[in-house]
């Protein structure tokens, strides 16, 4: 059965394109005003749809939510993971390229950022969802440290450097940490190094 179209758009691709706005409207709305912001009436003005294009694709408004957030996470660890594998051998170029990309994404679009790292503190559904993503960030950075130390080492490592690192972009975009970028994204590189030293010397 041929699928039905309506002015060259198939169905399909008509329910993508307003899932995509929805998700676009939720992470601007949550990541600019909090996530106090995002109802299933506010979007759907935003979008310009009605409440029945949303419960197309989301049965609520913490299902929306959830989706975005974990829309940015996603392209956070996508990110990281480009820059680490286009980084080569040497450990400075690829915390560099690492740090770079991850700057991309949480300053140079702050809504991201916000989303991403200050939002699940104010939202219950948020903060839980984010717990259960850590181990993804924390086992890719494990994973840069393999061939260091041992395994309790680089979990350790690990674990403080992923922390670490997000209570600094954190507070960088609630404005309680006052430092040009560039000297943030500097001291960054400084920790993601001084960390894989560290894991390196425990193991000599």
């Amino acid at each position: 059965m041929t699928e039905r179209s309506w002015g060259g758009t198939k169905l399909a691709d008509r329910r993508a394109a307003r899932r995509q706005t929805l998700l676009d409207v939720a992470e601007r709305l949550a990541g600019e005003e909090g996530c106090a912001a995002v109802t299933v009436r506010s979007v759907c003005r935003e979008a310009r749809l009605t409440d029945r294009y949303f419960y197309e694709s989301f049965t609520g408004r913490d299902d929306l939510l959830l989706a975005a957030f974990e829309r940015v996470a996603d392209e956070a660890r996508s990110a990281l993971e480009g820059a680490v594998a286009t980084g080569g051998p040497q450990r400075e170029v690829r915390a560099r390229a690492a740090v770079a990309a991850f700057v991309a994404l949480v300053l140079d679009a702050p809504h991201k950022g916000r989303l991403l790292l200050l939002e699940p503190f104010a939202d219950p559904a948020l903060g839980a969802r984010s717990h259960l993503l850590m181990p993804v960030f924390t086992d890719l950075v494990g994973g840069q440290l393999a061939g260091t130390g041992d395994d309790i080492d680089r979990r350790l490592a690990a674990h403080a450097l992923v922390g670490g690192l997000a209570n600094l972009f954190a507070g960088w975009l609630h404005g309680t940490l006052d430092v040009p970028r560039e000297r943030l994204e500097a001291h960054c590189v400084e920790l993601v190094l001084a960390a894989t030293t560290s894991a390196t010397a425990s193991d000599t």
